[in-house]
């Protein structure tokens, strides 16, 4: 992945020894830092045909939102235009966004769904 930063070699120091021997070799590794993953908020957009059931129906489904916090979002939805259903890594928003479109076609709706870097 181009956004991990690839393990550092070991880093090795001789101690001498007092006997006038060889020294030993001592080999530390550094702990490697990767970056946590880019996250991605899935956002619903209004429109005027889907029905608010239906919205709250593919919140509980692909959400996991339970039917009180469903209603909330559609309602969001509803009077602001757009509502956050969740924050996921990249593979798992995008995943989320086709299940939703998916969904809104087999059931004749025009319900938009995208992804956008939080």
């Amino acid at each position: 992945m181009p956004d991990e930063t690839p393990p550092s070699p070991p880093k090795t120091t001789v101690t001498p020894r007092r006997d006038g021997g060889q020294g030993a070799v001592v080999a530390e590794r550094k702990a490697a830092r990767t970056k946590p993953p880019q996250l991605y908020q899935v956002v619903m957009l209004n429109d005027d045909y889907t029905p608010m059931e239906f919205v709250v129906m593919v919140l509980q489904q692909y959400f996991q939102r339970d039917p009180d916090t469903a209603t909330l979002i559609m309602l969001k939805i509803h009077h602001e235009g757009r509502g956050i259903c969740g924050v996921y890594t990249k593979d798992v928003a995008a995943t989320k966004v086709e299940l939703v479109l998916s969904a809104a076609r087999r059931d004749g709706h025009p319900l938009q769904c995208i992804m956008e870097a939080a």
